[in-house]
């Protein structure tokens, strides 16, 4: 089927590094509990996975932020664990407490009977959902896909769910090392194969969440999270539709790798607010574009005071292309939305100035 031309390549644009008009922005978790009409889709579904699986739910709750606000990408709304919920650890979320597996990994033996999913039966929902996000979209502005990386996967498979310690999933990177790198390349592979069924069911752009990479030591970073992203980024779809596909790396936390990260052959870097954009945007010499980075908190400020903090992030970025708007991180729940809406005119306000 011939899809619709893109009427807002911004986001596709400044990825490149391209001239765009103004500075393209959309936000991490743009859509989700901050939002009332999420809340209202999700109770109609039951639960947070039954929302993910619902094609149709799924497509609407992308689409709400974008009928809110003049965004310039949608992002697929699923969750960063579809893949070892594929591989059959059962994945649930207890109220309050995030993300549960029934079945953790700990053992070298559970490590060797995973395999990678079907995507064309076990994660199906996921790419239908992707298809029916393009059609809907009708071309006003990208989709991009996403998963999380190796090593943020490995870390709630071992740990069974959140962490504050990582004491299981360490335990199982020092003690057994062989077993961890078995673990991470099943991993690899499939988020190979995940992301490229996302970009051939449509999506345009794709982004690796390493949520928990910044934990590591600058050595386990590159041994255990970094080598296993850069295989990714190798093994991904380069083009689709006659368009390159991007690829954007985030580490939280991850700003002292910046050089390593830029060296993976990634388009673009996410950065959060612990990083100077402008120190960021001068080590990394032009061969990747930086998304980012505004501390999630500063929407709960007075709509002025986020006005302000949007002016000192692109004065920091300063003049030229290749940089996206965004939050450091995922808008957090409690936000109003007025304030969301507050941040994004700012960046249409005061981009222009940077750019030719």
């Amino acid at each position: 089927m011939l899809k619709p031309a893109l009427k807002n390549d911004r986001y596709l644009r400044a990825l490149q590094q391209q001239p765009v008009d103004r500075t393209p922005v959309w936000m991490m978790r743009q859509a989700g509990r901050y939002l009332p009409e999420y809340k209202a889709t999700r109770a109609e579904a039951g639960d947070f996975m039954s929302l993910c699986r619902n094609t149709e739910l799924a497509c609407e709750v992308t689409l709400q932020p974008l009928r809110r606000f003049d965004l310039d990408a949608a992002i697929l709304f699923s969750d960063i664990l579809t893949i070892p919920d594929a591989m059959g650890l059962e994945l649930y979320f207890e109220t309050g407490e995030g993300p549960k597996f029934a079945k953790p990994v700990t053992t070298l033996k559970q490590i060797e009977k995973l395999a990678v999913p079907d995507m064309g039966s076990d994660l199906k929902y996921v790419t239908d959902a992707v298809s029916l996000i393009r059609q809907e979209l009708d071309g006003a502005v990208p989709l991009i896909g996403f998963s999380g990386s190796p090593w943020t996967l490995a870390t709630y498979m071992v740990e069974g769910g959140s962490t504050k310690n990582f004491s299981k999933v360490k335990k199982l990177m020092f003690a057994e090392p062989q077993a961890m790198h078995q673990l991470l390349d099943v991993l690899a592979e499939s988020v190979i194969q995940y992301l490229n069924a996302q970009i051939e069911a449509g999506a345009q752009s794709v982004m690796v969440f390493d949520t928990w990479g910044g934990v590591l030591s600058p050595r386990d970073y590159q041994q255990f999270s970094l080598a296993y992203m850069e295989k990714i980024v190798k093994g991904l779809t380069k083009t689709s539709e006659g368009r390159s596909v991007p690829v954007t790396l985030f580490t939280k936390n991850g700003g002292q790798w910046l050089e390593a990260m830029a060296a993976t052959g990634a388009t673009a870097l996410g950065v959060d607010w612990t990083t100077n954009l402008a120190e960021a945007r001068q080590r990394v010499g032009g061969k990747v574009a930086l998304q980012g980075n505004m501390d999630p908190s500063v929407l709960y400020a007075s709509p002025q005071r986020i006005e302000q903090e949007v002016q000192e992030i692109l004065k920091s970025y300063g003049r030229g292309n290749g940089h996206i708007f965004n939050l450091g991180h995922g808008i957090h729940p409690e936000v109003d939305p007025e304030h969301a809406a507050a941040f994004i005119e700012a960046i249409h306000k005061h981009s222009p100035q940077y750019h030719d």
